[in-house]
């Protein structure tokens, strides 16, 4: 291989740089945020460092340099991330009598502020609810007030506050609610509830889960204007609300991850994380559980319409001793700022 030219020398030490940003991201999910909550900023990123040094790993190649040991590497030990960010097969598996599903969707309210310009969308939503037909349904975002009818489900769980317009969370059953509760989190606005299921033999505690925001407007452009260097106090706010909303994600699924070590049953986790699954909240709350994308999803697996990147914030974690026999992603579904997901389970005999 001859020496590097200039330009591939520049080209190199930009390589370098991304090297080093993606080993500091590889680490990152194993590291409590409040250890480093600037940098941990940088998982939110980390499927463009991966697109980056898969482009480097190319540009070596093609040009049969010994560079291409760094990019390949550094790819081939984030094998596992990447298959969090993509997806290349999906699983569906044949149901069964004793299949049940899961969905799992931020509503927004059902667009009680006209977010959207349609004043049919609580019904629309109501009417995909219906033909999708899922077992168990959790919402977030739940608002009585849109008067949204689903009285389909016999066995529910709500818990909301607020004065004039109550908000929260709901989980609705077909199978027997015998056990439900909610605790509120601390400094913040969302909560997290659950329910003890009854499905034939088998009990199942639900988590429906709400984390802190991280409050930025669903378009890659505001990320991109406040890191301009000519707008650094607009940049350093948009950091600030970052870091501060992953510290409180991370007290949060301490909380969570608490309560659900205690309970003795199976459990399924539902809900809108607002955090990557390069995330060490991610990580935290999955634990043993199967992500229910990871196990049969395909794609990317988009939840949140955030305009140029596939942002998966939205997730179904399932016990171990059922099986993730299919999942799905609604991306065409576009009456929330979220799109639904589904999941088929089975318990393993």
């Amino acid at each position: 291989m001859k020496k590097l030219s200039w330009f591939n020398k520049v080209i190199f030490a930009f390589n370098i740089v991304i090297t080093m940003l993606t080993v500091v991201a590889y680490v990152l999910p194993f590291l409590a945020p409040k250890m480093f909550p600037l940098l941990s900023v940088l998982t939110l990123i980390l499927p463009l460092f991966l697109i980056l040094n898969a482009l480097f790993f190319i540009y070596w190649l093609l040009q049969l340099k010994r560079q291409v040991i760094l990019s390949g590497f550094i790819l081939l030990v984030g094998i596992t991330f990447i298959n969090k960010f993509y997806k290349f097969s999906s699983r569906d598996i044949e149901a069964t009598e004793k299949d049940f599903t899961v969905m799992s969707y931020n509503v927004r309210l059902f667009n009680l502020f006209d977010w959207i310009d349609n004043n049919d969308v609580g019904n629309t939503i109501l009417s995909f609810i219906n033909e999708q037909n899922p077992d168990i349904l959790c919402i977030q975002e739940y608002s009585e007030n849109a008067k949204v009818d689903l009285r389909v489900y016999k066995y529910k769980a709500i818990f909301m506050e607020g004065k004039k317009i109550k908000t929260g969370q709901a989980i609705f059953s077909k199978f027997p609610i015998f056990n439900q509760g909610n605790f509120k989190i601390p400094a913040a606005g969302n909560n997290i509830i659950y329910a003890d299921i009854k499905r034939g033999k088998d009990t199942i505690r639900v988590y429906n889960i709400h984390l802190q925001s991280i409050k930025i407007s669903p378009d890659v452009n505001e990320i991109s204007e406040h890191v301009d260097s000519i707008n650094q106090n607009k940049s350093q706010q948009v950091f600030n609300r970052i870091r501060d909303a992953f510290k409180k994600q991370e007290q949060q699924a301490e909380i969570l991850v608490n309560h659900k070590n205690g309970c003795k049953y199976p459990v399924i986790i539902c809900g809108d994380m607002n955090n990557s699954p390069f995330s060490y909240v991610y990580r935290n709350i999955k634990s043993d559980l199967n992500d229910c994308f990871e196990q049969a999803g395909n794609g990317f697996g988009q939840t949140y319409k955030f305009k140029y990147y596939p942002a998966r914030i939205d997730y179904i974690f399932a016990s171990k001793k059922m099986e993730v026999k299919s999942f799905t992603t609604f991306a065409q579904f576009e009456y929330s700022d979220h799109f639904p997901v589904m999941t088929r389970l089975s318990f393993i005999e």
